[in-house]
């Protein structure tokens, strides 16, 4: 009710209003059984704007660390982030990554989307990076289809550090749903799951024509970090 209540009646207006954000290729989602939305990820705002143009409800998987704010402040991001369907989840691996990945496969098996950014992190330039492979693993076990979604210019509205968006248009792209059904029964085969994250990562590629590298966005910002101690 709050989702709704959020999306329709309160943010929902003034931001679509503000923003006008434009969306190809809505028909490409399915109306109904579970489904992940695998995107691009250029900005925190993404998570909020994807939503906003989708007529179903989406669960996305948050760090639980943005949970954990005390006072106010805390109250007013935990508020927001339930809003925009944030699941939080533990990222510190091990048993909190299965169970992550059981938090994804609960929401594909009451027949829900769930979106996920593959690259793992945002993008620390605009730059498309190697994708990770827990995204095919949840393909595989939940039996379900993957849209490529492409945010366009969010990263312009909100850029990593900043706090106040600036207003100009953002943009969604959605492919065509890609089957994986013929790789059923092989989700403990890292070779499997490496070329399935790699044509999910070259169709976002293909659909946003964003600059690829071969790397973990993770890696270039422990790298960048590294530099600038």
């Amino acid at each position: 009710m709050f989702y709704w209540f959020m999306k329709n009646l309160v943010a929902g207006p003034i931001l679509r209003t503000v923003f006008r954000p434009w969306v190809v290729g809505h028909e490409n989602i399915p109306e109904t059984g579970g489904v992940i939305l695998a995107s691009n990820h250029l900005s925190f705002i993404d998570s909020v704007f994807l939503p906003l143009v989708m007529d179903r409800r989406i669960s996305f998987l948050a760090k639980s660390d943005y949970y954990t704010a005390k006072g106010l402040k805390g109250w007013a991001i935990k508020n927001f982030l339930t809003a925009t369907g944030m699941l939080p989840i533990d990222r510190s691996g091990g048993k909190a990554s299965e169970a992550s990945l059981n938090t994804g496969l609960g929401v594909l098996a009451r027949g829900e989307v769930l979106g996920i950014y593959p690259e793992g992190t945002r993008s620390p330039d605009g730059k498309l990076y190697r994708g990770r492979t827990g995204v095919a693993r949840m393909i595989l076990e939940g039996g379900v289809p993957v849209v490529p979604v492409v945010m366009v210019d969010t990263e312009k509205v909100m850029p990593i550090g900043t706090r106040i968006p600036k207003v100009r248009r953002i943009g969604v792209i959605i492919g065509k749903p890609l089957d994986f059904s013929r790789f059923e029964g092989m989700e403990g085969d890292r070779f499997i799951l490496r070329s399935i994250t790699d044509e999910i990562v070259y169709e976002l590629m293909r659909l946003g024509e964003q600059e690829y590298s071969d790397v973990y966005a993770s890696s270039v910002k422990e790298k960048r970090g590294s530099l600038s101690r």
